[in-house]
Protein backbone atom coordinates (compact mmCIF):
# COMPACT_ATOMS: atom_id res chain seq x y z
CA UNK A 1 0.00 0.00 0.00
CA UNK A 2 1.35 3.43 -0.89
CA UNK A 3 1.72 6.10 1.78
CA UNK A 4 -0.30 9.30 1.59
CA UNK A 5 2.39 11.96 1.55
CA UNK A 6 2.10 15.68 2.25
CA UNK A 7 4.79 18.19 1.36
CA UNK A 8 5.18 21.48 3.23
CA UNK A 9 7.14 24.13 1.32
CA UNK A 10 7.74 27.86 1.61
CA UNK A 11 9.42 28.54 -1.73
CA UNK A 12 9.55 27.54 -5.35
CA UNK A 13 9.29 23.83 -4.76
CA UNK A 14 12.19 22.31 -6.69
CA UNK A 15 12.54 19.56 -4.07
CA UNK A 16 8.79 18.99 -4.32
CA UNK A 17 9.22 18.57 -8.07
CA UNK A 18 12.06 16.09 -7.52
CA UNK A 19 9.78 14.05 -5.24
CA UNK A 20 6.94 14.10 -7.77
CA UNK A 21 9.29 13.12 -10.59
CA UNK A 22 10.78 10.29 -8.56
CA UNK A 23 7.39 8.84 -7.65
CA UNK A 24 6.25 9.12 -11.27
CA UNK A 25 9.36 7.30 -12.47
CA UNK A 26 8.82 4.53 -9.92
CA UNK A 27 5.33 3.87 -11.27
CA UNK A 28 3.53 1.08 -9.44
CA UNK A 29 6.66 0.43 -7.36
CA UNK A 30 6.46 3.88 -5.75
CA UNK A 31 6.09 4.04 -2.01
CA UNK A 32 3.86 7.08 -1.87
CA UNK A 33 1.47 9.48 -3.52
CA UNK A 34 1.69 13.19 -2.79
CA UNK A 35 -1.88 14.07 -1.84
CA UNK A 36 -1.32 17.53 -0.37
CA UNK A 37 1.09 20.42 -0.81
CA UNK A 38 0.80 23.13 1.84
CA UNK A 39 2.64 26.37 2.45
CA UNK A 40 2.83 29.19 4.95
CA UNK A 41 3.02 31.55 1.95
CA UNK A 42 0.00 31.84 -0.38
CA UNK A 43 2.25 32.92 -3.27
CA UNK A 44 4.73 30.05 -2.91
CA UNK A 45 5.76 28.56 -6.24
CA UNK A 46 5.36 25.10 -4.74
CA UNK A 47 1.59 25.62 -4.65
CA UNK A 48 1.59 26.42 -8.36
CA UNK A 49 3.54 23.23 -9.08
CA UNK A 50 1.02 21.23 -7.08
CA UNK A 51 -1.98 22.74 -8.86
CA UNK A 52 -0.44 21.99 -12.24
CA UNK A 53 0.03 18.39 -11.10
CA UNK A 54 -3.57 18.13 -9.89
CA UNK A 55 -2.59 17.90 -6.23
CA UNK A 56 -4.63 19.47 -3.43
CA UNK A 57 -3.14 22.59 -1.87
CA UNK A 58 -3.56 24.49 1.37
CA UNK A 59 -2.31 27.72 2.92
CA UNK A 60 -1.30 27.12 6.51
CA UNK A 61 -2.23 29.34 9.41
CA UNK A 62 0.60 31.37 10.91
CA UNK A 63 0.72 33.93 13.67
CA UNK A 64 0.08 36.72 11.17
CA UNK A 65 -1.99 35.01 8.50
CA UNK A 66 -5.28 33.14 8.41
CA UNK A 67 -5.31 29.63 7.01
CA UNK A 68 -5.79 26.06 8.02
CA UNK A 69 -4.00 24.60 11.02
CA UNK A 70 -1.26 22.17 9.88
CA UNK A 71 -2.70 19.17 11.74
CA UNK A 72 -6.19 19.87 10.42
CA UNK A 73 -4.83 19.95 6.85
CA UNK A 74 -3.04 16.65 7.35
CA UNK A 75 -6.05 15.02 8.98
CA UNK A 76 -8.42 16.24 6.25
CA UNK A 77 -6.26 14.55 3.60
CA UNK A 78 -5.54 11.43 5.70
CA UNK A 79 -1.80 12.00 5.46
CA UNK A 80 0.51 9.45 7.03
CA UNK A 81 3.91 10.86 5.96
CA UNK A 82 5.17 14.45 5.82
CA UNK A 83 8.15 15.78 3.89
CA UNK A 84 9.44 19.32 4.36
CA UNK A 85 10.84 20.88 1.21
CA UNK A 86 12.21 24.32 1.95
CA UNK A 87 9.66 24.88 4.72
CA UNK A 88 10.90 27.68 6.97
CA UNK A 89 8.76 27.19 10.06
CA UNK A 90 8.86 24.82 12.98
CA UNK A 91 6.47 21.90 12.67
CA UNK A 92 3.90 22.02 15.50
CA UNK A 93 4.36 19.47 18.25
CA UNK A 94 0.87 18.04 17.68
CA UNK A 95 1.90 17.14 14.11
CA UNK A 96 5.08 15.47 15.34
CA UNK A 97 3.04 13.50 17.89
CA UNK A 98 0.57 12.41 15.20
CA UNK A 99 3.34 11.32 12.78
CA UNK A 100 6.14 9.94 14.97
CA UNK A 101 9.32 9.38 12.90
CA UNK A 102 7.30 10.16 9.78
CA UNK A 103 8.37 13.76 9.22
CA UNK A 104 11.54 14.31 7.18
CA UNK A 105 13.50 17.34 6.04
CA UNK A 106 16.47 17.99 3.77
CA UNK A 107 19.08 20.55 4.81
CA UNK A 108 21.66 22.07 2.43
CA UNK A 109 24.74 21.33 4.55
CA UNK A 110 26.26 18.48 6.51
CA UNK A 111 24.51 18.72 9.86
CA UNK A 112 25.16 19.36 12.67
CA UNK A 113 27.35 22.02 11.03
CA UNK A 114 25.61 25.09 9.61
CA UNK A 115 22.17 24.31 11.00
CA UNK A 116 19.77 25.83 13.48
CA UNK A 117 17.52 28.91 13.61
CA UNK A 118 18.02 31.26 10.69
CA UNK A 119 20.21 28.83 8.77
CA UNK A 120 18.40 28.24 5.51
CA UNK A 121 18.93 28.84 1.81
CA UNK A 122 21.68 31.24 0.81
CA UNK A 123 22.54 31.93 4.45
CA UNK A 124 23.82 28.39 4.80
CA UNK A 125 26.05 28.55 1.76
CA UNK A 126 27.46 31.94 2.69
CA UNK A 127 28.28 30.59 6.14
CA UNK A 128 30.04 27.57 4.64
CA UNK A 129 32.17 29.79 2.40
CA UNK A 130 32.96 32.21 5.22
CA UNK A 131 34.14 29.33 7.42
CA UNK A 132 36.71 28.16 4.89
CA UNK A 133 35.22 24.65 4.85
CA UNK A 134 36.33 22.53 1.92
CA UNK A 135 33.33 20.21 2.01
CA UNK A 136 29.58 20.80 2.16
CA UNK A 137 26.67 18.61 1.15
CA UNK A 138 23.10 17.65 1.95
CA UNK A 139 21.52 16.00 5.00
CA UNK A 140 18.19 14.18 5.22
CA UNK A 141 16.99 14.05 8.81
CA UNK A 142 14.00 13.41 10.99
CA UNK A 143 12.19 16.52 12.17
CA UNK A 144 11.74 17.32 15.84
CA UNK A 145 10.64 20.41 17.76
CA UNK A 146 13.84 22.37 17.05
CA UNK A 147 15.41 23.54 13.82
CA UNK A 148 17.71 20.98 12.17
CA UNK A 149 18.26 18.96 15.35
CA UNK A 150 16.45 15.71 14.47
CA UNK A 151 18.40 12.50 13.96
CA UNK A 152 20.26 12.29 10.66
CA UNK A 153 19.18 9.62 8.19
CA UNK A 154 21.57 10.13 5.28
CA UNK A 155 24.21 12.55 4.07
CA UNK A 156 26.19 13.07 0.89
CA UNK A 157 29.13 15.48 0.51
CA UNK A 158 30.08 17.90 -2.25
CA UNK A 159 33.36 19.74 -2.73
CA UNK A 160 33.66 23.44 -2.02
CA UNK A 161 35.70 24.89 -4.88
CA UNK A 162 38.16 27.78 -4.72
CA UNK A 163 36.06 29.99 -6.98
CA UNK A 164 32.67 29.13 -5.46
CA UNK A 165 30.05 31.75 -4.78
CA UNK A 166 27.07 31.03 -2.59
CA UNK A 167 25.04 30.56 -5.79
CA UNK A 168 27.42 28.04 -7.37
CA UNK A 169 27.73 26.08 -4.14
CA UNK A 170 23.96 26.12 -3.70
CA UNK A 171 23.49 24.71 -7.21
CA UNK A 172 25.91 21.87 -6.50
CA UNK A 173 24.26 20.98 -3.19
CA UNK A 174 20.79 21.17 -4.75
CA UNK A 175 21.73 18.49 -7.27
CA UNK A 176 22.44 16.18 -4.31
CA UNK A 177 19.17 17.11 -2.61
CA UNK A 178 17.18 16.28 -5.74
CA UNK A 179 18.72 12.80 -5.94
CA UNK A 180 19.07 11.86 -2.27
CA UNK A 181 15.90 13.24 -0.68
CA UNK A 182 13.23 11.57 -2.83
CA UNK A 183 15.00 8.23 -2.53
CA UNK A 184 15.23 8.43 1.26
CA UNK A 185 11.54 9.37 1.41
CA UNK A 186 10.74 6.38 -0.80
CA UNK A 187 12.85 4.04 1.34
CA UNK A 188 11.30 5.17 4.64
CA UNK A 189 7.72 5.42 3.37
CA UNK A 190 7.95 1.96 1.81
CA UNK A 191 9.31 0.34 4.96
CA UNK A 192 12.60 -0.66 3.31
CA UNK A 193 14.13 1.65 5.91
CA UNK A 194 12.37 1.52 9.26
CA UNK A 195 10.46 4.62 10.30
CA UNK A 196 12.88 4.85 13.23
CA UNK A 197 15.89 3.89 11.12
CA UNK A 198 19.32 4.55 12.53
CA UNK A 199 21.53 7.04 10.72
CA UNK A 200 23.22 5.63 7.65
CA UNK A 201 26.96 6.33 7.73
CA UNK A 202 28.32 8.36 4.85
CA UNK A 203 29.16 5.62 2.34
CA UNK A 204 32.75 5.06 1.24
CA UNK A 205 31.60 5.78 -2.30
CA UNK A 206 30.65 9.30 -1.24
CA UNK A 207 34.26 10.15 -0.50
CA UNK A 208 35.33 8.74 -3.85
CA UNK A 209 32.64 10.89 -5.44
CA UNK A 210 33.91 13.90 -3.50
CA UNK A 211 37.45 13.49 -4.79
CA UNK A 212 36.33 12.66 -8.33
CA UNK A 213 33.34 14.97 -8.69
CA UNK A 214 31.22 14.01 -11.68
CA UNK A 215 27.60 15.17 -11.72
CA UNK A 216 26.74 12.67 -14.43
CA UNK A 217 27.30 9.80 -11.99
CA UNK A 218 25.38 11.15 -9.01
CA UNK A 219 22.26 9.04 -9.39
CA UNK A 220 24.22 5.83 -9.96
CA UNK A 221 26.64 6.49 -7.09
CA UNK A 222 23.96 7.45 -4.57
CA UNK A 223 21.61 4.60 -5.48
CA UNK A 224 24.43 2.04 -5.31
CA UNK A 225 25.89 3.38 -2.07
CA UNK A 226 22.63 3.31 -0.11
CA UNK A 227 21.08 0.28 -1.80
CA UNK A 228 18.17 2.19 -3.31
CA UNK A 229 16.31 0.28 -5.98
Amino acid sequence: MTSRVAVFASGGGTNLQAILDHFAARGTARAGDVVLVASDRPDAGALDRARKAGIATAVLKTGKRDGIEPLDALTRHRVDFLALAGYLRLVPVNVLAELPSRVLNVHPALLPAFGGPGMYGDRVHRAVLASGARVSGATVHYVDSEYDSGDTLAQWPVPVLDDDTSASLAARVLKIEHVLYPRVIDAVASGRWRFDARPKPVPEAAFHSLMNWDERRLVRDIEAAFGFN
